[in-house]
């Protein structure tokens, strides 16, 4: 065999040998990503069915049993928090990421729902805020906005936030936004009520919360936002 014929065996044999590491690599982390979403999918219907019961439960409870922290903002903040590392590993536009988060806003607008509902029957006040932003590259302020508000639901644990996607297909949701007189001038705030947009910092979203509306839990978090 001659010195060329050599060569050029060795050069395919490499290439194959490349194709086929690439090709394993990327079937592996297709793997990875299909069982990382079946485990997020699987725990989101167990969640899920665990939540719908308790709304059930807390709709038919007598009000001297509602206390200002008996909805289930604390299970929902969990349950968000594994959706949006999920989100930022597969990316906000993974078909099944959005799926994801049309199941998980449902059951946000559900809680939503039942608090108003215990706020006018049995008169708890909780503290909430409505936060819509967008993850399409429009809303250079959101990822900021979301680490404030990260910040003030752990330091003030009475304090309920839902946050929705604005972009999200999805009709409650988009009736939501209706109902509410949502613009997309994202970031956009609903505290207490009012309808607020854009962020600034810290300081200037606690202000825009009602007088006192805050000073009823003591600090815990130690986040820090720039």
């Amino acid at each position: 065999m001659s010195l060329f014929a050599r060569n050029a065996l060795i050069a395919l044999g490499l290439t194959v040998l490349l194709v086929g590491t690439v090709v394993y690599t990327v079937n592996y982390f297709d793997q990875q990503r299909i069982s990382e979403l079946n485990t997020m999918q699987t725990r989101l219907s167990t969640d899920t069915l665990s939540l719908e019961t308790q709304f059930a439960l807390l709709e038919n409870a007598p009000c001297k049993n509602i206390s200002e922290n008996t909805t289930l903002s604390k299970e929902l903040s969990d349950l968000g928090d594994r959706l949006s590392f999920t989100e930022n590993r597969l990316g906000s536009k993974d078909p099944q990421v959005i799926e994801l988060k049309k199941s998980y806003a449902l059951l946000e607008i559900r809680d939503y729902l039942l608090t108003k509902k215990l706020e006018t029957n049995c008169k708890v006040k909780p503290v909430v805020v409505l936060y819509f932003y967008s993850n399409a590259g429009n809303c250079e302020d959101c990822d900021r906005a979301g680490y404030a508000l990260s910040y003030l639901r752990q330091t003030y644990p009475h304090l309920r936030v839902y946050s929705f996607d604005y972009n999200i297909d999805l009709g409650a949701l988009k009736t939501l936004i209706s109902v509410e007189k949502v613009k997309p001038k994202l970031p956009a705030f609903i505290i207490q009520g009012d309808l607020h947009y854009g962020f600034t910092s810290l300081t200037d979203l606690e202000k825009a919360f009602p007088k006192n509306a805050l000073a009823t839990s003591t600090a815990t978090s130690t986040i820090k936002i720039h």
